[in-house]
């Protein structure tokens, strides 16, 4: 059975004259954020609602556990709902893992209408031949991104709109990912009762928070060390270059923390949070008190040893992170360096270790980019990123009319609608259901309260009422829906490439 799929925008979402409501999951290994937010005529995002619960059934990026991951989404969609006022119905879903691959491949398309300049349609024609490359058995394609176009002899276009030519050639940036892991992830959001409007790479998502215009024409490279996996995404000349996903994050260190200082995993998890640096040489020489199992005698752990171990992991992590910015050939481009995002990125320290090891410069970004309402990291810390990414980046007619459909038909069509029914068919009169928009549901209830004798009159009023519901419905259907355009197939691997590059590495192994 062929899968069909949407592939998302990469970039700053289309200007608009009209604000638009998006929903975004990001089903990370360690939790799962659900962002609401609302995108204005310039692109810019104003945070509704966020909602957070504990992820247990996915494990670097891949669902491992069904009922758990439904279960978190479940939950941390509620919370975003209960936040914001809004019921949420259609997500833009972020994808991640080891499976994740990239590849180069150039395209050529050949035009007929000779006499005509390049349209929009050649590009895209151009874009769905790539779509049908071979992919190994399994995978599947998740992103064709263009990169410069090539116009007959005429090379490094950017925009060949309105351009005369006959060859029409690009080179693509094509990412693809397990099928197996994509239809999970979209099992997961159907089971939870919601209906997935886009699947976005992670990476790309992050980027589309954090980074600037900037930057992306500087060249960059954006860095998201997660729960389970980091990601990676190279930008130059306002282009996206290179991704990657290397499958190890924080959960690594806390595993080691558990297993050098034998202690369990919560407890691992509090000391890398509260007390945890990536340079050892920058602790203070003090201990701390861990509670002993059953009656056992608390442990004491020294911050030299905890951080000692936490950057002996995170040199091993960041190397793998210079061999992909290496292997990209984009390192000696790099002008706006690094940019660290993710839960990784809040660790002490970091900063200083990431320039160390790369000898590139470096700064944390956070999520605040493109938001409107939110300036304080604390309230929207690097760890929100990716979800607030697929805001951006996601379905931009997700949120189309949310507040009248959502309000107006779900919260009062099924609550009040029933109930006037049900008065109205007890004076046996006969009406066909009526639907009250919001603004005029409590004048109605004003009505109902009045106890009129003459039943006429009631009568009378519930026609009324009828015909205003009438007309509002009208002026709903005239207002034309935006048809969803087909969805593009999508993708599996990306841990095979490292493999040599592991079997080599005593530290990794």
């Amino acid at each position: 059975m062929n899968m069909e799929y949407t592939f998302a925008t990469y970039n700053n979402p289309t200007p608009s004259n009209k604000e638009k409501l998006v929903v975004g999951i990001d089903i990370g290994t360690t939790k799962i954020a659900c962002v609401v937010g609302k995108i204005d005529s310039f692109g810019k995002v104003t945070i509704l609602g966020i909602g957070r619960s504990k992820s247990d059934g996915v494990k670097r990026g891949i669902v491992l556990n069904i009922d758990q991951t439904v279960a978190s989404i479940k939950e941390a969609v509620q919370k975003a709902e209960i936040e914001c006022g809004i019921k949420v119905h259609r997500v833009n879903v972020g994808i991640a893992g080891q499976h994740i691959k990239s590849i180069q491949q150039p395209g050529i398309y050949t035009r007929k209408e000779l006499e005509t300049e390049i349209s929009l349609s050649d590009l895209q024609a151009l874009k769905d031949d790539m779509f049908k490359i071979h992919v190994p058995a399994g995978e599947s394609i998740i992103h064709v991104i263009p990169q410069e176009y090539t116009v007959d002899t005429e090379g490094g276009i950017k925009d060949p709109v309105g351009m005369a030519g006959v060859r029409l050639q690009a080179n693509f940036h094509i990412i693809t990912g397990s099928l197996p892991a994509i239809k999970n992830i979209y099992r997961c959001v159907k089971l939870s009762g919601l209906e997935v409007g886009e699947l976005t790479l992670e990476p790309i998502a992050s980027s589309a928070a954090v980074l600037s215009e900037e930057e992306k024409e500087a060249g960059v490279a954006l860095v998201d060390i997660g729960g389970g996996t980091t990601d990676i995404a190279i930008f130059h000349d306002g282009l996206i270059r290179h991704t990657a996903v290397i499958p190890f994050g924080g959960n690594i260190l806390t595993e080691d923390i558990k297993t050098g200082c034998s202690i369990l995993s919560r407890h691992a998890e509090q000391l890398k949070v509260q007390y945890g640096s990536a340079l050892a040489a920058e602790t203070q020489n003090a201990k701390v008190v861990v509670p002993g199992l059953s009656g056992r005698t608390p442990k004491e752990i020294t911050l030299g040893a905890l951080s000692g171990i936490i950057e002996a992991r995170m040199k091993e992590i960041l190397e793998l992170v210079h061999f992909e910015i290496m292997r990209s050939g984009y390192e000696r481009k790099l002008i706006g360096g690094i940019v660290l995002t993710g839960g990784g990125a809040q660790l002490k320290h970091i900063k200083q270790l990431v320039e160390y090891i790369t000898g590139l410069d470096c700064r944390i970004g956070k999520p605040i980019e493109h938001v409107v309402n939110y300036k304080d990291e604390s309230q929207l810390p690097p760890a929100l990123s990716t979800g607030v990414g697929l805001v951006i980046t996601g379905e931009e007619n997700v949120g189309e009319d949310y507040f009248e459909r959502v309000l107006g038909e779900e919260l009062v069509e099924d609550n009040v609608a029933s109930e006037m029914q049900t008065e109205i068919q007890s004076e046996d009169t006969e009406v066909e259901e009526v639907f009250v928009p919001i603004g005029d549901f409590s004048s109605y209830m004003e009505t109902m309260e009045d106890e009129v004798e003459d039943s006429s009159e009631e009568v009378t009023q519930m026609a009324n009422v009828q015909d205003e519901s009438v007309h509002t419905q009208e002026e709903a259907i005239q207002k034309p829906e935006k048809i969803r355009g087909p969805r593009k197939p999508f993708g599996e691997s990306m841990l095979s490439r490292f493999k040599g590059f592991f079997e080599n590495d005593e530290a990794v192994n």
